[in-house]
This record gives structure tokens, sequence and C-alpha cells, in this order.
């Protein structure tokens, strides 16, 4: 998953973006609100986390141009503790979610996946879900029939891309799009060897190559 960090304090967003590539997301990082309403337009983001107070363009601002644009992406704003007006102003301008500062990381990750999910309809479920498996984000493992099944960082961000998009047709272009942040290097055969690896650990049958397309995930495992 893609996600774009908007956050002029440099120290909060270092820390941020260790944590988040930590976890499995692309992540790319502006600190202007002027560039973060273009960026936000332009590139194919999964869900942006947004703060309040930016130079150039405040964020409530750069929400509203978004929402405006008809951009459904999934918005979590961050504000100060106190600020109350700006969170009740945050959610009326079209934002899915508010954190406080300062915040403990763990939620800031939980609060994701739940967007994430909810935004995939998947909301109702405490873990991710789909074609026989349980993907646990914490551990970025797999769980098929009670059997516990490891994972490369690779590996755990394809799948958890697949499973947020079950009986999908996902071409390996869109796939690049999304699983690599605007820096990296996309290299579509890097991604079939990444789709192979899957394939021999949950069975070849789970996810299918449709021809001049790009596959397919939701088939029962093999």
């Amino acid at each position: 998953m893609r996600l774009l960090l908007v956050e002029d304090n440099v120290p909060l967003a270092d820390e941020l973006l260790a944590g988040l590539q930590r976890q499995g997301y692309a992540v790319d990082w502006l600190a202007d609100g002027r560039d973060a309403a273009y960026q936000g337009r332009s590139e194919p983001y999964d869900l942006i986390i947004l703060d309040l107070g930016l130079p150039g363009l405040p964020g409530l601002d750069v929400l509203a141009q978004w929402r405006t644009a008809k951009l459904a992406i999934p918005v979590l704003i961050l504000t100060a503790r106190d600020s109350w007006a700006e969170r009740i102003e945050g959610l009326k301008a079209g934002a899915d979610d508010y954190l406080s500062k300062p915040f403990h990381p763990e939620e800031l990750y939980l609060r994701i996946q739940a967007l994430l999910r909810r935004s995939h309809g998947h909301s109702n479920q405490p873990t991710l879900q789909a074609a026989g498996l349980h993907l646990d984000e914490g551990r970025q493992c797999v769980l098929r029939d009670g059997a516990e099944i490891q994972l490369t960082a690779a590996e755990f961000r394809l799948l958890r891309y697949f499973m947020l998009h079950p009986e999908q047709i996902l071409s390996k272009s869109h796939l690049a799009e999304h699983l690599y942040d605007g820096e990296t290097e996309r290299d579509s055969n890097v991604l079939e060897v990444h789709v192979n690896h899957l394939r021999r650990k949950l069975g070849r049958s789970v996810i299918e190559t449709r021809r001049g397309q790009g596959y397919r995930f939701g088939a029962a495992p093999a």
C-alpha cells in the first residue's frame, strides 16, 4: 500500500517514515501544503496522513481542494491535542479519521489498518481475510487452516494488496504504482518473482494470471 505523509516537523516525519516502512508501506513524504495539494491529486495513493499546520497552504485547505476534486482517498489528519475545533473542521472538510499529537505510533498503525480495510469493504473483520487466508499484519505472516506461513517483507506487501482487492484483475503497472514509493525503481520482473514465491507458499491457484491483463487473487488455495 502506498501512503502520502504530509508533515513539516522533520524529526516526527523521520520517525513516522521509518515506522511506516517497517509496517510494509511505501511512503512518500512532503512538508509543504502546496506540493501536497498537487501530488495528492496526481499520484495513486491508498491513504494520506495530513498534518493541518503546514507551510505554503494550511492542511484544511489542502483537504478541501482534494475533496472538491472528488478525491476519495482516505485521509487521516494529525492535530494538536487541545485543538478540538481543528478536529471538527477537519471532519467537516472530509477527513476520515484524526489523531491528536502526541500519539503512540502503534495507534497510528492500527488506525491506518482500520481505514484501509473499511475503504475496501473489510470493516467488520478484526483481521484481513480473503480466499481462506488470514493475514496477521502485526507479525507479517499468513494463517491458513491454523498453520502459520512465513512471508518475506516483499511477499507480505504484495499479499496484503491482493487480499484488499480480491477477485479484481490487477495489472503489473497498477501493482507497482501501489507497492513502491515515488523514488523506487519499478521492475515488473521482480514483481513476477514475488508472485511466484507466493504461489509456492499458498498454492498456485490462489493467484491467477490473466494473459495481457495481469493477476487475479481470490481462488481457493490448492
